[in-house]
């Protein structure tokens, strides 16, 4: 099933999300989570975004990433996720959210980060995170915390961005995928 994207405005996207309980069958739900990112041509997407309120996203960092670089992309399902720690030098990164059309702005976050969270099969792990995969965990992170990339914006670009927000929010927005306004 591939579900609507939650629009800026709406309130899920400002609310922190509740824990899944330990050993739920999610699997479908990650399964048309990928569905549907993939749909909207995302590498990452966090339940808030659909319009579930629990502590789970995807990604897909492979998408990101060409083939002459280092780096290596992953494509997985984090629930209950923690950030225990952030590190490395911080970065400045063009981010842009399904649930933000057209709108995107350069964000600083460190380099690096360690996460723990439990895998598909709920095993819980705790792994270190680089480069634009640990940029996309932030990222989605955020979405379960009820942060936008928008809120690190400040002064001048927060006021350049606010008029194409108020139209997000009220549907102004051409999208390739379907979207849910407030």
């Amino acid at each position: 099933m591939i579900y609507p994207i939650i629009a800026y405005g709406n309130p899920i996207l400002k609310k922190e999300a509740e824990e899944i309980t330990e050993g739920e069958d999610i699997s479908a739900l990650i399964k048309d989570m990928f569905s549907t990112m993939e749909n909207a041509n995302g590498v990452g997407l966090a339940a808030p975004q659909i319009n579930k309120g629990v502590r789970l996203f995807v990604i897909d960092s492979n998408l990101m990433l060409d083939e002459d670089m280092e780096e290596k992309g992953i494509r997985r399902a984090f629930i209950n996720p923690i950030i225990l720690d952030e590190y490395g030098d911080a970065y400045s990164f063009e981010e842009g959210c399904l649930s933000i059309p057209e709108v995107r702005a350069e964000i600083i976050r460190p380099e690096k980060l360690t996460l723990e969270y439990y895998d598909e099969n709920w095993n819980l792990k705790e792994e270190e995170f680089s480069g634009l995969t640990a940029r996309v965990i932030q990222h989605e992170y955020d979405h379960l915390e009820g942060i936008l990339f928008v809120d690190y914006l400040k002064g001048l670009k927060k006021r350049m961005v606010k008029s194409k927000l108020i139209d997000i929010s009220k549907g102004k927005v051409s999208t390739d995928y379907r979207m849910v306004y407030p």
